[in-house]
C-alpha cells in the first residue's frame, strides 16, 4: 500500500498541532507549513495527496494557495479550512477553483477524521490505480521488445538464406546492414526508416537463393547469358518478399528490387532513373558496390578505400545518387571504422 502524503497550511501554529493530533489518531502523518509559499515549494518536488489549507492567510490566502498548488499537481485533492461556515460565495468560488471539500473552524474531530478517512480510500485507489498501469505499461513494454527482437531475429535468418549459398557475404552484409544506416542518418532519415534499412538492407541479394551454385560460385568472371540469369536474383528477391505486411519486409522487397538500378537508367531490372529509384535502394546500391570492391572475391583482389571511394566518386550521377556519394565519401572513416569490426 501506498504511504499517503499529507500536508496542511496554516499561519496558526496551534491550528497545525490540532490537525496533526487528530490525524495521528486515525494513523496518518501530515507535514505542517506555516506560511504557504514554504507548502509550494514543497509542491514543486515532492507528491502531495491532500492539502488542507487554512483560508486567511497573509502571503496567500486558501483560494490563491489551492490555485498554485494544482497547477503544480493536478491530482491534488485539496480541503480549505475557514471560520467562515456560512458564506456561500466563498466556498463556490473554491469549488470552481478545484477545492474538493471544506472543513470548519474549529474543526470537529468526528468530521474531521469521516472526511480525512474517505478522501484517503480514493486517493489510494488511484494510486494503486496508478501502479497498475505502471505495471501494465511495463509489461506491454517488456512484451513489444520482446516481439521486436524476435522480429528482428528472424529477419537475420532470413537474410543469411543467401550467406548459406554463398559463404563469403556473412561479413558483407552486415557491413552493408551498417553502411546502409550510417548512409540513412547522414541523409536525414529518421530513426525508424534507419532502423527499417539496417534491417532490411541485408535482404538485398535473398534472390540468390534461386541462382544455381555453377553461376553463383563461379571463380571468374560470367559469360553474358550467365549474368543474364544472375541478375534475375534482384526480380526474384522482390517476388520473395513483395506479399508481406512487415515493414522490414515491405522494404526489403524494395531494396531486393531497386538495388542494382542505376542513377542514369541503365541499371536493372526495370531502368528506372534519378529519384525514382526508392532511396533505400540507392542508399543500399552505394553500400553494397563499395563493399563488393573492397572485400576479396575469388575472381578479384580488394580494392583499396581510396580506389573505392574514387569509383563512387567517377559514377556519381551515373551509376549513383550524387548527394549520397557526396555524404558518403564526407563520412569515410566511419565507414573505416564499420569495415574493420566487420572484417571476412
Amino acid at each position: 500500500m501506498n504511504e499517503l502524503k499529507i500536508i496542511s497550511v496554516d499561519d496558526t501554529y496551534i491550528n497545525l498541532v490540532i490537525i496533526e493530533e487528530m490525524a495521528s489518531d486515525i494513523g496518518i502523518e501530515v507535514i505542517s507549513f506555516q506560511n504557504p509559499l514554504d507548502a509550494l515549494e514543497h509542491i514543486k518536488t515532492q507528491r502531495v495527496d491532500m492539502m488542507l489549507a487554512d483560508y486567511m492567510m497573509p502571503q496567500l490566502d486558501g483560494l490563491e494557495l489551492i490555485k498554485e498548488a494544482l497547477s503544480i499537481q493536478e491530482e491534488l485533492i485539496p480541503i480549505m479550512v475557514t471560520a467562515v461556515s456560512d458564506n456561500n460565495e466563498l466556498k463556490l468560488e473554491a469549488l470552481n477553483i478545484g477545492a474538493a471539500d471544506f472543513l470548519t473552524k474549529p474543526v470537529n474531530l468526528a468530521e474531521f477524521k469521516a472526511k480525512i478517512k474517505n478522501f484517503s480510500k480514493i486517493i489510494q485507489l488511484k494510486l494503486d490505480l496508478k501502479d497498475f498501469n505502471g505495471r501494465l505499461q511495463e509489461e506491454v513494454k517488456k512484451a513489444t521488445s520482446d516481439l521486436v527482437e524476435r522480429e528482428h531475429e528472424a529477419l537475420r535468418i532470413i537474410s543469411r538464406l543467401a550467406e548459406y549459398r554463398d559463404p563469403e557475404t556473412g561479413s558483407h552484409i552486415a557491413r552493408v546492414a551498417h553502411y546502409s544506416k550510417l548512409l540513412a542518418k547522414e541523409y536525414g532519415l529518421d530513426e525508424r526508416e534507419q532502423d527499417i534499412i539496417f534491417f532490411a538492407s541485408p535482404l538485398h541479394d535473398v534472390g540468390k537463393v534461386a541462382i544455381r551454385d555453377n553461376i553463383l560460385l563461379k571463380p571468374a568472371k560470367l559469360e553474358a547469358d550467365e549474368y543474364e540469369i544472375m541478375q534475375t536474383h534482384a526480380s526474384i528477391g522482390y517476388e520473395i518478399l513483395k506479399e508481406s505486411k512487415n515493414p522490414y519486409l515491405v522494404a526489403g522487397a524494395i531494396i531486393a528490387k531497386h538495388h542494382h538500378e542505376k542513377y542514369d537508367g541503365t541499371g536493372y531490372h526495370t531502368g528506372i532513373r534519378g529519384e525514382e529509384i526508392h532511396i533505400y535502394g540507392r542508399i543500399t546500391a552505394i553500400a553494397d558496390v563499395f563493399d563488393a570492391l573492397t572485400s576479396q572475391r575469388p575472381y578479384k583482389k580488394p580494392w583499396t578505400f581510396e580506389d573505392a571511394t574514387e569509383f563512387l566518386k567517377q559514377e556519381s550521377g551515373k551509376h549513383f545518387d550524387p548527394k549520397l556519394v557526396e555524404l558518403f565519401t564526407q563520412n569515410i572513416q566511419k565507414i573505416k571504422e564499420i569495415y574493420l569490426k566487420f572484417e571476412e
